[in-house]
Formats: C-alpha cells, sequence, structure tokens
C-alpha cells in the first residue's frame, strides 16, 4: 500500500476508535443518571384498581407463527378486564398453518363468550405497521394493547397499565420484558445482558428525566388518539414502532416507562435469527433518524432531547464504526511501524480499552443492582460477539442510511422456555446464514494479518488484544455451524 493510502486509513482507524469512545462515554453517563433514578419511580405508581373501565383492544400480529400462535390467543384472553370492554384482535397475515391453529383457538374462545376477532389482508404490504394499521381501523377500544406472538401478557396487565391514562398527556405506557429462555444456551444469556439494561438503564432515564424513548413494538398499550394525532402507523421505515414514538412524541404526547410490569418473551434462540433481528433493529433506527432527526432539531424541544435522541437514534452507528476499526486496523499498525514497536501498545490499546471498559461497566452495574448476578458469566463474551457481529450489522446500517422501508423479516419464535430444544419443524424457518460465514471467514483471515504482523515484530503486548478480532469472527462462525448442524437434524 501507498503511504498516502496507509495514512487516511490511519485516520479512519483513529476517526473510528474516537466514535466508539463517545458511545462509551454515552454509557457512563446512563450509569450516572441511573444511579439517580433506579431507588425512585419516574412516574408515581397509580393504582392497580381502575374506577373506570375503557374499552381497550388487543392487537395480536401474526405471520406464520404455528408454534406460539395458540399460546398467546389464550393469554390475551384470560386478561382480567370486563368482557364487555375488551376486544381481542388476531391480526393474521400468515402464509402458513397458522391460519387453521388461529381459527381454532379463535372459534372456541368466541364460543366462550371472548369477544375476539380475526382479520386477514391476503397481502403483506406494509407488513406489522400496515397489519397494525388495518386493524386499527376496526377497532373499537380507546386504548390500543399490542403483543408479539411470543409475549406471554400476565392476567394483571391492563388493570396496572390503564390507570397511567388518568392523565390525559399520556399517549403510550411500555413495559419491560423478560426472558423465558435466557439460559438456554450462551446466546439466549448474552441477549438477556444486552437487552436488560435497554430497559432497566435507558428507559428509565429516559422516562425520569422526560426525554424521547420509544415504544418497542409489543409489550405495551397506547392511547388511540396519540397514534392518529401522529399520523398512524407507518412502513417507510422497518422500526415502525421506534418511528410512531418519536412522532408522538413530537406532537407533545408524554410516554411511560414501567419497570415494575414484566411480560415474559422468547429470546432468538439460532444467530441466524438473531442476526436478522438485529440487522432490523439497525436499519431501521438509521431510517427514523433520517426521517426524523431534521424535524426534531428544527423544533424549539430543550437541548436536553434534542442531544439524547441524537445519541439514541444513532447508536447503532457503533456497529459500523466497529467494523471501520476491523478493516483499518491492520493499516494502522504497518503505517506507525517505524515509531516503534510499542506504539500500538500506547495509542490504540487506551482508546479501545476506555471505550469496553465504560460499555461493559454500563452492563457490570446493571446486573449487580438489578440482582441479575447470573449474567455476570456472559460479560466476558460481550467483546468479542460484538467484534464478530459487526460486519453483518453494519451492511444494515448501510442499507438504512440508503434506503427507506425494505422487506420486514419476521424472527422465528418456537415457544421454548428454559433450556427446551428446537422442535422437529425448526428446519421450516431456516434463514440465511452461509453468506455470513463466507463473510465472517474473510475477516477471520483479515484479523490475523495484524497478530501475525505483531508477532514478527516481537510486539508481544499487542498480541493479546489483537485476537480478540479472530476470536470474535470464529465464535460467530462456529455457532452459525452449529445451528445448522441442529436444524439439519431436526
Amino acid at each position: 500500500m501507498s503511504f498516502d493510502y496507509l495514512r487516511i486509513l490511519t485516520i479512519v482507524h483513529f476517526a473510528s476508535l474516537g466514535g466508539l469512545l463517545c458511545y462509551g462515554v454515552h454509557r457512563l453517563w446512563l450509569i450516572a443518571c441511573w444511579y439517580m433514578e433506579h431507588r425512585k419511580e419516574c412516574h408515581a405508581i397509580p393504582s392497580a384498581n381502575p374506577e373506570v373501565f375503557p374499552m381497550v383492544t388487543v392487537q395480536l400480529p401474526f405471520y406464520n407463527e404455528r408454534f406460539v400462535a395458540a399460546r398467546l390467543i389464550e393469554f390475551a384472553a384470560c386478561l382480567d378486564w370486563p368482557k364487555d370492554k375488551l376486544e381481542i384482535q388476531v391480526l393474521d397475515d400468515s402464509t402458513d398453518d397458522t391460519h387453521g391453529i388461529v381459527d381454532e383457538t379463535a372459534n372456541r374462545l368466541a364460543l366462550e363468550g371472548v369477544n375476539i376477532k380475526v382479520f386477514r389482508r391476503g397481502h403483506r404490504k406494509g407488513y406489522k405497521a400496515g397489519a397494525l394499521q388495518d386493524g386499527m381501523a376496526h377497532a373499537a377500544g380507546e386504548f390500543i394493547a399490542i403483543f408479539d406472538a411470543d409475549f406471554l401478557p400476565q392476567p394483571d396487565f391492563l388493570v396496572r397499565t390503564v390507570p397511567c391514562f388518568s392523565d390525559p398527556k399520556i399517549g403510550m405506557v411500555q413495559a419491560r420484558w423478560t426472558f423465558l429462555n435466557a439460559e438456554a444456551s450462551w446466546l439466549t444469556g448474552v441477549q438477556s445482558l444486552l437487552l436488560g439494561p435497554h430497559f432497566g438503564i435507558e428507559h428509565r432515564v429516559r422516562c425520569g428525566r422526560n426525554l424521547f424513548f420509544n415504544f418497542n413494538g409489543t409489550a405495551g398499550i397506547w392511547r388511540r388518539s396519540a397514534i392518529e394525532s401522529a399520523g398512524g402507523w407507518k412502513a417507510d421505515t422497518v422500526t415502525e414502532d421506534l418511528d410512531l414514538s418519536y412522532r408522538a412524541q413530537l406532537r407533545g404526547w408524554k410516554f411511560i416507562y414501567r419497570d415494575d410490569i414484566a411480560v415474559p418473551s422468547e429470546l432468538p434462540i439460532t444467530l441466524a435469527a438473531f442476526r436478522s433481528q438485529q440487522q432490523r433493529w439497525a436499519k431501521g433506527s438509521i431510517q427514523t433518524a433520517r426521517k426524523i432527526l431534521p424535524r426534531l432539531l428544527a423544533s424549539p424541544l430543550p437541548f436536553s432531547v434534542k442531544a439524547e435522541a441524537v445519541a439514541h437514534l444513532l447508536a447503532n452507528l457503533g456497529w459500523l464504526l466497529g467494523t471501520l476499526t476491523t478493516l483499518t486496523l491492520y493499516a494502522a499498525i504497518t503505517w506507525r511501524v517505524g515509531i516503534g514497536q510499542y506504539q500500538l501498545p500506547k495509542v490504540d490499546l487506551p482508546l479501545l480499552a476506555g471505550t469496553s471498559f465504560a460499555i461493559l461497566m454500563y452492563f457490570f452495574a446493571y446486573t449487580l443492582v438489578s440482582g441479575s448476578v447470573r449474567s455476570l458469566r456472559w460479560l466476558p463474551l460481550l467483546p468479542v460477539f460484538g467484534i464478530g457481529m459487526s460486519p453483518s450489522i453494519a451492511l444494515s446500517v448501510i442499507k438504512g442510511a440508503l434506503s427507506n422501508g425494505g422487506y420486514f423479516e419476521r424472527t422465528p419464535k418456537f415457544g421454548l422456555q428454559g433450556n427446551q430444544p428446537l422442535p422437529l419443524a425448526a428446519f421450516l424457518y431456516r434463514q440465511k446464514a452461509l453468506p455470513y460465514l463466507t463473510m465472517n471467514t474473510l475477516f477471520l483471515c483479515y484479523s490475523l494479518l495484524p497478530v501475525i504482523f505483531s508477532w514478527q515484530r516481537g510486539a508481544w503486548l499487542a498480541i493479546p488484544f489483537l485476537l480478540l478480532f479472530p476470536a470474535g469472527f470464529m465464535l460467530v462462525i462456529l455457532k452459525d455451524l452449529a445451528d445448522m448442524a441442529q436444524i439439519r437434524r431436526s
């Protein structure tokens, strides 16, 4: 490589490390705010015995959910709310045998007096956003509760959330997710560790400080007029929940997060399923940022709201910065070879160590205070796993920056609890893994070059740090191969 080309790549390398450091500093700020917030509720908890019972519509959007459809419908039918004030909408866009499961369950419950209706569009236009919008056109409820197929709303969900709307400015109430299969594997353990602070720290801090935060697409309840005044559900991003959340808050609606209300759910069991979920979230958050941030920054909102919104909506740029760091590491090392063999430990290591320390402290603090100490065993995997996942998610970040909307790929769910194995029909939900195996193998080979270079130069202190990169790609390669073998056996 030419001298100038190496210098440019080195600049990109350190700019990426600087961006990651900013992300880490933001995590530390969240921890500091959370420390002050965690002993109090962001809003006074209303009574669990409402004085009035408004009409509530419960929407259950399905697409090919043969393993979990019946279970969710039955849980929704058990919600503790007057029967004449509750309707259940099953929004079924399925193209497989989920149709028969839904019809059998809904017909049986209807005979028992449950107000349940099944809506089928015969297409997937607008995907989940389109199904929710079409369903709302037929809804009788003043309030709309939404649950994805793998969630299990507890009977007292409505009794505990609807009273929050006694303040007419409240537009949405979000509950906390818990996980039925967090102990199934190291992958589900890492996911529970990643998602726990999203609710327990981020939502609590943003709610408590009157900053913008988002409905998570499920396990929440909306005031219908908040949805309508914000323009309804839109499919021009693949995170319709994030988009609507920001549009509603820009219209002046306030949101409440209830950390004390837990709704169990299922975590993706395969790496391919987790990857597709994270890719959709990353792509959609960047699409929402492109759509919302110009309007938000031009608004008269306080600077604190704007700054946090920028940090929130652009957080997934971290995946792109991580990938750039990996791609430019070899160039950054070789360009500075004349400076001295200990340049890497003096410059690169402190930068990345500072970022890693901040992020690990974020999860460490949460697990200690929340009592999730068992999750600590997955903490050492986070930096390695993050490196391995970065390139595949970075591609979606780029797609989100260049396009609107896109295909909404469902995350396969199997109704698993604990460490149950995959059902025999899991092969029906095979997802793309081969392209990512190829890509990660190339990254694995490339990430070995800095290790070899440092070994040849005798930069022994740098080698343990540099080995994190090939270890990350090896981890995701082995997990993809193991999942493919398991599904083939099924």
